[in-house]
């Protein structure tokens, strides 16, 4: 396996998209294995789009990109500013409040970071932010989706791991809330500190708050409506999808009526989009996970950290350094595609709970999103916000190390990831 990895790092420094350099290297390994039927990649490839349990994924995608379309981040938007503009760094305390709320919606921390720097950079610049804090925040803020139900990356695990979908959406929303008070936290420090003034000069009465909340209701509802499905039995991980897309739709003409037909097709032009991206990553990763699975790596990773420690608390921190790191090279999407299949078993020997882990992992992983060289939703934000990545970085700190403290903290009292699945799911 150590030539396809090397190849597969090979491809990437030369620039080739990431689904055909796992296609490649995955092929690699069958071409070396000849006791191997020759037919059998092609076979492991069409098997994994026939995933009953993968069915979710571009379901919950159609539903968030058909919420993006129905007037509801108009109005979270006008509720985040309620909300936080009366302190210090108002547009960039909105920005937090409304990613947090648009974790129910987008799904993806890609989707909200380009989102919130279209609809908040140029004002922010204009009211006198430098345009490294302004993507700064606009991108570090937006990793709260990813541990808001419903995330992508938390749909991809628990398909993945076979592991509860719905434990996972509870358990994501604690560490959520966590992120979205550090953040904060660490705005209002640097707000203070470079003059970034508020929006608005006092605190918005209570009538105002509850009349903005009850107009984005509907967007708020969504992440109870299917947890609460899940929870009942009423829908299982497919079906949620399937009826988050039917919400969507609703919400769209009967509610709002916002939803057209140009914003539909729109809507369904984005979702072949990125289905078509992820399931192709999938499948191809399917040639290199069945070499893994072949070589006993699993067994192997799993004997090497036992020798090292058995406490589940080292190894764990162990693992989510080895991600972090390898988050700043490769794509959260592959990482949580390629290694869930190596690490579930790992921590699951030492008893570690698999819910509690999928949720770190998948925050870990998604932190290499905003880092260099290869954040995908950094380089984003950097180019709408037409500033250098340096700047970006030198700006950044102060977010990215809040939310390294969220992920130290949550290693250290996993109860605060597992409290509400447990008391939801018992």
């Amino acid at each position: 396996m150590l030539t396809i990895f090397i190849a597969f790092g090979v491809f990437l420094l030369l620039g080739m998209p990431v689904a055909f350099a796992i296609g490649i290297s995955g092929f690699i390994f069958f071409v070396q294995q000849t006791s191997l039927p020759f037919t059998m990649p092609s076979q492991l490839i069409l098997s994994e789009t026939q995933n009953f349990a993968l069915l979710a994924i571009p379901m919950f995608i159609f539903a968030g990109n058909l919420l993006n379309n129905t007037g509801i981040t108009s109005r979270l938007m006008k509720l985040s500013s309620v909300l936080a503009g009366h302190m210090y760094g108002g547009l960039a305390q909105t920005s937090v409040v409304l990613s947090t709320l648009m974790g129910g919606v987008s799904g993806s921390a890609i989707a909200d970071a380009s989102m919130q720097s279209r609809i908040l950079g140029p004002e922010m610049v204009s009211k006198g932010y430098s345009r490294g804090y302004a993507a700064g925040v606009n991108g570090f803020t937006a990793l709260i989706t990813v541990a808001i139900p419903p995330g992508i990356g938390l749909v991809l695990y628990g398909s993945i791991g076979e592991v509860s979908i719905g434990r996972l959406f509870a358990a994501g929303i604690a560490p959520g809330i966590i992120m979205m008070l550090f953040l904060m936290a660490a705005v209002a420090l640097t707000a203070r500190k470079r003059g970034y003034l508020p929006e608005q000069s006092f605190r918005a009465p209570a009538k105002v708050v509850v009349t903005t909340f009850l107009s984005s209701i509907w967007a708020l509802l969504f992440p109870v409506i299917l947890i609460v499905g899940l929870r009942l039995g009423f829908l299982v991980p497919s079906e949620a999808g399937a009826f988050a897309s039917i919400y969507a739709l609703a919400v769209g003409l009967m509610v709002y009526r916002e939803l057209d037909w140009k914003k539909f097709t729109l809507a369904v032009r984005l979702t072949i989009m990125d289905v078509g991206m992820i399931m192709f990553l999938i499948a191809l990763s399917s040639l290199i996970s069945y070499g893994i699975t072949w070589e006993m790596i699993p067994q192997r990773l799993s004997q090497f950290l036992l020798s090292v420690s058995d406490n589940p608390h080292i190894i764990t921190a162990i693992i989510l350094v080895f991600l972090l790191v390898l988050g700043m090279i490769i794509d959260s999407t592959v990482i949580i595609l390629l290694l869930t299949s190596i690490l579930v078993p790992i921590v699951d020997h030492v008893g570690v709970d698999l819910v509690y882990f999928g949720v770190i992992m998948v925050l870990t992983c998604a932190i290499g999103l905003l880092t260099p060289p290869v954040g995908v939703a950094m380089y984003s934000v950097c180019s709408i916000m037409e500033c250098s990545v340096g700047e970006y970085m030198k700006e950044s700190w102060p977010f990215l190390s809040a939310l390294v403290l969220v992920i130290v903290l949550l290693v250290f009292f996993p109860g605060v990831v597992l409290f509400i699945p447990n008391l939801i799911f018992k």
